[in-house]
């Protein structure tokens, strides 16, 4: 069964490409980076395909209001000939605060911003000329200087709520979903899928350790926090079944930070969103998140003390063929 690994915000740049080296000799189908204000993705990318050979290399994920739509082509194009076509480009709008306190620019219109994004950075990679005319962009005589690895490299869009799942059924090659209970996830998939087949991707928060609770704990303070910073991922979860979760942890956030907000997450929220206790839980977790319809589960590795300690359990656990 497929199964992918998700390295990123907990990590160092050491501990990413020594887990990269790591896990590249196991069966995951692909390594992901995720992008959020720490490490830059596509030099991310680049150091993870030196250090691999058979995994496919993933973006989760580039947002499109940092880069020019032409930038984030060129890192694609220099992403995939590094690692010898193995790139998964994937794409999200990312949030408010992040675009507008962190970068500078104001977040608008980001759906069409989207469309715009895909359209441009397909053209650029099919190695033609670039003379486009639309709402938000307009670009003249644009070419890659490189000729790219390959003149199409798969696109993936993070989406969450419904206006973003339609528009990636539209026009990308597979989805990116994160922190979806898994009912709304099965009810999604079951509709969209019979819209467009397209790859479905999730991405999990999980911890695996030994004695159980600890798992859980850790699982519920990364959880907690994008709940707390995350007014999409907040919002959208107080709509679908975690009004008081939601309520509670941003109020205790307010009140004291990050300390004890994850106090307010639920068991039953934790169990609907993540995978968090022994190597045996876990096990069966994720069975349950791949019987939503998931094709592609994207573990996103959470350490639990040691990080090379837990690494290995995790590789142990989920992705050592027996």
């Amino acid at each position: 069964m497929r199964i992918s690994c998700s390295l990123g915000s907990l990590l160092s740049i050491e501990e990413v490409i020594s887990c990269a080296r790591s896990i590249s000799g196991t069966h995951a189908e692909t390594i992901w980076v995720p992008e959020t204000w720490g490490m830059e993705n596509f030099a991310m990318l680049s150091a993870i395909s030196q250090n691999t050979a058979n995994q496919k290399i993933g973006s989760s994920i580039v947002n499109i209001y940092s880069r020019s739509p032409s930038a984030i082509a060129m890192g694609a194009a220099t992403v995939d000939t590094l690692s010898k076509g193995r790139l998964v480009l994937g794409l999200g709008t990312s949030s408010l605060p992040i675009v507008e306190t962190f970068h500078g620019y104001k977040f608008d219109r980001p759906r069409q911003r989207m469309i715009e994004y895909v359209e441009i950075i397909k053209m650029a990679l099919s190695g033609e000329r670039v003379d486009y005319d639309g709402r938000i962009f307009n670009l003249k005589n644009f070419r890659l200087l490189i000729k790219p690895h390959r003149s199409s490299i798969p696109i993936y869009l993070a989406a969450v709520n419904q206006k973003m799942v339609e528009l990636t059924w539209d026009i990308a090659d597979g989805v990116i979903f994160y922190l979806q209970p898994k009912t709304k996830l099965k009810e999604t998939i079951s509709k969209m899928q019979k819209k467009r087949k397209i790859d479905i991707a999730c991405q999990l928060i999980t911890c695996i350790a030994d004695d159980s609770e600890k798992a859980v704990q850790r699982a519920k303070k990364t959880l907690s926090f994008y709940i707390a910073v995350g007014k999409t991922y907040r919002e959208f979860l107080a709509k679908n079944g975690f009004k008081n979760e939601t309520r509670d942890v941003l109020e205790e956030y307010t009140r004291s930070g990050l300390r004890s907000a994850h106090e307010s997450v639920s068991d039953s929220m934790l169990r609907s969103l993540c995978i968090a206790g022994t190597p045996e839980e876990s096990k069966g977790q994720l069975q349950e998140f791949r019987e939503t319809g998931i094709d592609l589960p994207i573990i996103q590795f959470n350490p639990v003390n040691n990080t090379r300690d837990s690494f290995d359990l995790l590789k142990q656990t989920l992705f050592e063929e027996p």
